[in-house]
C-alpha cells in the first residue's frame, strides 16, 4: 500500500531524542515507529534496539502477549550480556504488572510467576553489572515490594491447577 520513506543516517541522533520524548509523553507507538525507522538504516543500533524494546513494553497490558513476544525477540540482538538480562527482566516485570491489572481469577498467581521470573533476570544482571550500576537492584526491590504489598500476588498452591482441570 505505502512504501516507507528512509531516514538519512545523519538524522539518527535527533531521531533518538524524539524517541525519548515520545516515551515521556506516553506515546509508545510513535516511539516504536521511529525506532523501526532507525533500525532500517542501522540494524545494530543498540540505543534504538533498547528504546524499541522499552516502547513495546510500554504497550504491554492485559491480553497483549504479541507485543511482549516482539520485545522478547529483541533480547538476542543486544550485544551486552548485562543488558540482555536486565531488559529480559523488564519484559517479565511488565507482564507481571499487566497480569495484576487484569484482576482475573488467576491473575495473582500469574503475576507472581512473571515477577518471580523478572527477579531472577535482575539477579543475573546484578551479578554482572557494571561498577556503580544498581538498576537491577532497584528493579528487584520494586518487584519484591509489589509482591509483599499485594497479598493476591503469591505462588500457586501445589495441586491448584489440577483442581481447576477436574
Amino acid at each position: 500500500m505505502f512504501e516507507l520513506k528512509k531516514l538519512s543516517p545523519g538524522s539518527i541522533p535527533e531521531a533518538l531524542i524524539k524517541v525519548e520524548r515520545y516515551r515521556l509523553l506516553n506515546e509508545p507507538r510513535e516511539a516504536e515507529s521511529i525506532c523501526r525507522d532507525i533500525l532500517e538504516i542501522e540494524p545494530d543500533n543498540q540505543q534504538a534496539l533498547i528504546w524499541l524494546l522499552l516502547s513495546l513494553t510500554d504497550q504491554i497490558g492485559p491480553g497483549s502477549v504479541s507485543v511482549a513476544d516482539q520485545a522478547r525477540q529483541l533480547i538476542p540482538r543486544l550485544k551486552n550480556e548485562y543488558e540482555r538480562a536486565y531488559y529480559a527482566g523488564i519484559i517479565s516485570e511488565r507482564r507481571g504488572k499487566a497480569q495484576l491489572a487484569a484482576a482475573g481469577p488467576r491473575s495473582g498467581y500469574n503475576a507472581y510467576g512473571w515477577l518471580n521470573e523478572a527477579m531472577g533476570f535482575y539477579e543475573k544482571a546484578e551479578a554482572i553489572r557494571p561498577e556503580g550500576n544498581d538498576e537491577a537492584i532497584l528493579r528487584w526491590n520494586t518487584c519484591a515490594r509489589m509482591v509483599m504489598k499485594h497479598p493476591e500476588i503469591r505462588p500457586e498452591p501445589e495441586g491448584a491447577s489440577e483442581i481447576m482441570l477436574e
